[in-house]
């Protein structure tokens, strides 16, 4: 790297004491700021990936040196591997965060008073039984809150713990070797293939065609290329495709991922909607039994004082009269209690750790026991559109083979083989299954995997669903020469020899591209015809409809070559053959489209907040019914710059918003929240969905797709990972919702009637 262009200033850091003495010639901070800032100058500076290495004294090729003194050094200067993990809560945590709710505070005051006058009045234990009654149904408030929720907590645990046992193959001491992600150290010489997640922050060394999806991390749905030009590799991100070497240089919460998990540390906690009317209601009812218990306690007091004055005793005063005093007090203090509903706050906590139990059958986790409620108030939710609202699996749904359209389902499939001439399926497979850049295999449980690119891994399942086999077709072909996908091509182009003697082009790629270098098409009978301007026509709008439907397209076609043919020689770029053109898109998941209307009927809105593009959101959403002819979609880049007066007028308008970044959704959530008061739900998987979540009244984070931060950051957890268990979550908390509600007018009404019996009884005692 550092020979390419101007000669580079070489690096002027200055390297601590402590690093040197280890015998490293570059601090982890410098690391840091070259990898995660993408600093290509900086790099080159240090005499590129091979000075990185030497400074990290590591070998590209052997790896680290098992001695455990030479380990034990690095990990002191450089970190280990693990994050920061906030501590598992005791159980005693729980108790104490269940103590602090406003109604069982009031409670307790009143059990207190209660205790202190009753004793003094009644005696031990007679006068402690209205006292000890309230106790007893404070703590048992109190520890249903704190069960429901720890058990919750170790729930969430287990589930964790599970996902995190994640091996990588590593070499040290110049053998290859499976190693626990943890057991990671800056300098480590690490071997990522298709579908493997990048354990730490490092630098490219040398591989093929990497395609690293960043979404996790940025939000960005398209795959970012990474070669010796581009080296840096992010940890919590994915290899969609290719393999590659990689270095490791920062390890732990010195990486992005690292850092952003210790910002999400921060932060407290919210009042539910639910507590904040409870607590108003146990504020409002302690005053008013305040000043019930002051105006008896006065009417009392009056009536002793008249009753002194007529009997010419008003200054003889003695221990009757102060004993009386006490019972008028103890009164008013009966008065107090019987204002306050302790019975409220237990029926609160058992309606919503029921709920809770019934959410987790439901394929629901919720972590905190108020969220069940939370759900129920929700006036809008904010989903992602990828995974959720979708299926997250790229499916051929629409195809014109042999300038025949037919719609691909899997029951479809055979009628699709009907109709082509054997000649026609034999092309067509041969073609899928050789230019290609995935692969087929057999994993370990025994089951049969597609390896690839969303787009790749569609193409193939659809060659499998007509019949076809992987490995027989790759085995009765021989690979002459490989030109793989590039974007400024749009196209992979390879030769095959084939069984009978003779060479063969196949090209697939953007459909427009591949068009325009056919001059032949396959027809209806399998035969092979010019592709004059009728048929071409007919192509073209086949291609238009299918993108207006939100499809990606990819044309397939073939040429056959002369013998004289060589690897040196470059592929032709014209003279093809049409195959035909399939259509490919993410289907939506079953049942959302229902769950939409059923939230709208409800009262909530849905909105979808995507990364996709514009278009392939807008067709989505009006899909799944989220989109109406009022409503306004909007891309990332547009939203942010709006200034805040448009944005009022704006917001509650939008129902797409396309192209967003983590921030454009932060800034939704925020202004939904707080300028128009709504009660906002957020469904995320990303990492930089965890900013949003945090920001939400209740965080859905997904359970399959989901990262562990998305997860550490939300209130509830949704196991299937899909839309319609959200409504049903909603569905529940909107029952206890308006259940507690009943149950709270009914117990006002009872201590009304108990408040205003108590205070005329004693008026008329007075």
């Amino acid at each position: 790297m550092t020979s390419s262009g101007a000669q580079v200033k070489p690096s002027d850091e200055k390297v601590p004491e402590e690093v040197k003495a280890a015998g490293f010639e570059i601090s982890g901070d410098e690391l840091g700021t070259i990898v995660e800032g993408h600093d290509v100058k900086k790099l080159k500076s240090h005499g590129g990936v091979d000075g990185i290495a030497e400074k990290l004294s590591t070998s590209t090729s052997k790896g680290l040196s098992s001695d455990p003194d030479s380990l034990s050094k690095r990990q002191d200067i450089y970190g280990i591997n693990k994050f920061a993990e906030s501590e598992a809560k005791s159980f005693w945590v729980f108790v104490w965060e269940a103590l602090q709710d406003m109604t069982l505070m009031i409670l307790g005051v009143c059990a207190f008073v209660s205790l202190i006058v009753g004793i003094a009045t009644e005696g031990w234990p007679k006068g402690a039984h209205d006292g000890l009654g309230i106790v007893a149904s404070i703590l048992l408030v109190v520890f249903v809150t704190a069960t429901s929720d720890y058990r919750q907590s170790l729930q969430f645990k287990d589930l964790d713990k599970e996902k995190k046992k994640i091996s990588v193959q590593v070499t040290r001491d110049g053998c290859r070797q499976k190693m626990s992600i943890y057991e990671l150290l800056a300098g480590d010489i690490v071997h990522l293939s298709i579908g493997d997640q990048v354990p730490a922050d490092g630098l490219f060394l040398s591989g093929f065609s990497v395609l690293i999806d960043e979404s996790s991390l940025t939000g960005e749905s398209e795959p970012v290329m990474v070669n010796s030009e581009y080296p840096f590799l992010l940890s919590g991100t994915k290899v969609q495709d290719g393999s590659c070497k990689m270095l490791v240089t920062t390890v732990g919460m010195r990486t992005q991922w690292g850092k952003l998990m210790a910002t999400l540390s921060e932060g407290g906690d919210d009042e539910t909607p639910l507590q904040v009317k409870l607590n108003g209601v146990a504020t409002v009812i302690g005053k008013i039994g305040l000043f019930f218990a002051v105006v008896t306690f006065a009417v009392l007091v009056q009536g002793l004082v008249s009753r002194k004055l007529q009997e010419g005793r008003i200054w003889s005063w003695n221990g009757d009269d102060a004993l009386e005093m006490l019972e008028f007090f103890a009164v008013a203090v009966t008065i107090v209690v019987v204002a306050v509903p302790e019975g409220l706050p237990l029926a609160v906590t058992l309606s919503l750790a029921f709920a809770m139990k019934k959410m987790m059958n439901d394929k629901a986790l919720v972590r905190h026991l108020a969220a069940c409620e939370t759900m129920g108030s929700a006036t809008t939710i904010c989903s992602d559109k990828t995974g959720t609202l979708t299926t997250n699996h790229m499916t051929v749904v629409k195809t014109c083979i042999c300038m025949n359209t037919n719609e691909v389902s899997n029951n479809k499939a055979s009628d699709l083989c009907s109709e082509l001439s054997d000649s026609s399926m034999k092309l067509l497979l041969q073609s899928i299954f050789n230019n290609t850049g995935g692969e087929v295999v057999v994993n370990k449980h025994g089951k049969r995997e597609i390896l690839g690119t969303p787009t790749e891994t569609a193409i193939l399942e659809f060659g499998l669903s007509l019949g076809g086999d992987f490995q027989a077709e790759k085995q009765e072909c021989n690979v002459v020469k490989v030109e793989p996908f590039n974007s400024t091509k749009k196209k992979m182009s390879l030769v095959v020899e084939l069984p009978g003697g003779g060479l063969r082009a196949h090209c697939k790629g953007a459909s427009e591209i591949i068009l325009a270098s056919c001059d032949k098409v396959l027809n209806s009978a399998g035969e092979v015809v010019l592709l004059n301007e009728e048929s071409s026509n007919h192509l073209k709008a086949t291609i238009d409809q299918f993108a207006n439907e939100a499809l990606r397209t990819l044309c397939l076609a073939y040429k056959e070559l002369d013998n004289g043919f060589s690897s040196e020689d470059p592929i032709p770029d014209s003279g093809y053959t049409c195959i035909g053109i399939v259509g490919i898109k993410d289907p939506v998941r079953p049942g959302v489209k229902e769950s939409v209307a059923v939230c709208r009927s409800a009262g909530i809105t849905v909105r979808m907040v995507t990364g996709d593009n514009i278009n392939t959101a807008k067709a989505i959403a009006r899909e799944c019914g989220i989109l109406t002819d009022d409503g306004i979609a909007i891309e990332g880049p547009e939203f942010r710059e709006k200034s805040e007066e448009e944005l009022l007028k704006l917001i509650p308008k939008i129902q797409v918003m396309a192209r967003s970044s983590p921030l454009d959704k932060h800034t939704l959530v925020k202004h939904l929240r707080n300028t128009f008061g709504e009660v906002v739900a957020v469904t995320g998987d990303g990492t930089n969905d965890a900013p949003a979540l945090h920001e939400a009244d209740i965080g859905l984070a997904m359970g399959i797709a989901g990262t562990e931060v998305a997860k550490e950051s939300a209130d509830v957890i949704i196991l299937d990972d899909n839309f319609s268990t959200i409504v049903t979550v909603a569905k529940w908390g909107r029952s206890v919702y308006i259940n507690i509600q009943k149950f709270v007018q009914f117990q006002l009404t009872v201590n009304v009637v108990a408040l205003i019996v108590n205070f005329t009884s004693a008026c008329v005692t007075g």
